[in-house]
């Protein structure tokens, strides 16, 4: 094994080097996941909106 200046070998630096792409892999699918969430989130906003419009025009019709 070689030795590096900071005294790390050449396998400790794969294993840290797995491990930062480990926990990229892993930060990139809590941002999927939180994106998911948002997006259905913003469903269900749009559909209550929706259904508060139709309940409007409706009250309005019957106020005519």
């Amino acid at each position: 094994m070689n030795f590096h200046q900071n005294g790390l070998t050449d396998m400790n630096l794969m294993h840290e080097e797995l491990a930062r792409a480990q926990m990229a892999a892993r930060l990139g699918e809590a941002q999927e996941l939180r994106l998911g969430q948002q997006m259905a989130v913003a469903r269900r906003m749009s559909r209550k909106a929706e259904k508060a419009a139709r309940s409007a025009r409706l009250a309005l019709a019957r106020a005519l």
